[in-house]
């Protein structure tokens, strides 16, 4: 599978990497070009720098012929933009997008896109630890 991944932080590189050790191979996008570091001096695929809202860009790391698509830079805005610009423009088969706004998360998914929201994963996994620490008996519950 062919995978082109937008944001090369600390979630896009682990993310390429993972794909990577998995075979797949992988195109990574970022704007900062100091980014590709977190990819190790090993990584296979191509590191395109530049800004993902530009198509020349997405075509220099071949979103024309992706099987997913990857967002997952440090804004909800870029990040929705891009997906729906891989999904609707260039017919992306799988595209996963992070969003950090729940609100946000939860519209995009009512629109079709796959999201994954860090932030309602801590809250949920947050009032669940809660939720158990109140049922064990704890004082003051």
């Amino acid at each position: 599978m062919f995978v082109v991944v937008v944001g090369c932080g600390r979630v896009g590189a682990q993310v390429a990497r993972r794909l990577v050790d998995d075979g797949h191979d992988v195109n990574v996008i970022d704007r900062n070009a100091e980014a590709l570091q977190r990819l190790g001096g090993d990584f296979p695929g191509e590191f395109v720098q530049g800004p993902a809202l530009e198509t020349t860009v997405l075509e220099a790391a071949g979103v024309e012929r992706a099987d997913a698509f990857v967002a997952a830079t440090n804004g909800d805005n870029t990040n929705l933009v891009i997906a729906q610009v891989a999904r609707d423009r260039y017919q992306v088969d799988c595209v996963i997008v992070r969003v950090l706004d729940p609100a946000r998360a939860a519209l995009y998914e009512q629109k079709g896109l796959v999201t994954v929201c860090p932030t309602r994963t801590a809250i949920d996994s947050m009032s669940d630890a809660l939720r158990v620490f109140a049922a064990s008996g704890a004082e003051g519950a």
